[in-house]
């Protein structure tokens, strides 16, 4: 069976249309480079990303092998994707976020500014990424050697 990628964008000025959203494509790229069928990024407006995700994580024999989120990770009032996404996690993995946090300070020093949850729930690997396309190319660099393994270890594959 192919395993399964999805992305996810909070931006309410791209979900109007205001402009195009260039974070999600990098996402599905990565996806895609990673062996993962992976649709085109689903823009939601933040206001919408509680329903978008609890709707995704209703049914889970039908969740994919990863999800990933850009956007909705900083400290404004409507920045709300780790909100929505981290009750959903059976387990976190703050180590994927530690590394995160670090290849971002190699760039920015705002990096640390930005929340971020990273876990699994069933066979499901989950991370929330910032809207930036610098954040998510971070977060593609820190997930490059380690997303396969972690799908692998949900499959039951464990090579020690």
């Amino acid at each position: 069976m192919a395993r399964t990628g999805l992305v996810i964008v909070a931006s309410t000025r791209a979900a109007a249309g205001e402009y195009e959203d260039r974070s999600g494509p990098i996402a599905v790229e990565f996806l895609r480079s990673k062996g993962f069928e992976t649709p085109a990024a689903t823009v939601v407006a933040d206001a919408q990303i509680q329903q978008t995700v609890d709707e995704l994580f209703a049914d889970p024999d039908a969740l994919p092998n990863v999800v990933l989120t850009s956007g909705g990770t900083g400290i404004t009032a409507d920045d709300r994707t780790v909100e929505a996404v981290q009750p959903h996690l059976e387990r976190e993995l703050p180590g994927v976020v530690q590394a995160f946090w670090a290849e971002g300070l190699k760039n920015i020093p705002t990096a640390v500014a930005s929340r971020a949850v990273a876990g699994v729930t069933g066979t499901t690997f989950v991370m929330t990424l910032p809207g930036s396309t610098g954040g998510v190319k971070d977060g593609c660099a820190v997930l490059d050697k380690i997303v396969v393994p972690i799908v692998d270890m949900l499959e039951g594959v464990h090579e020690h």
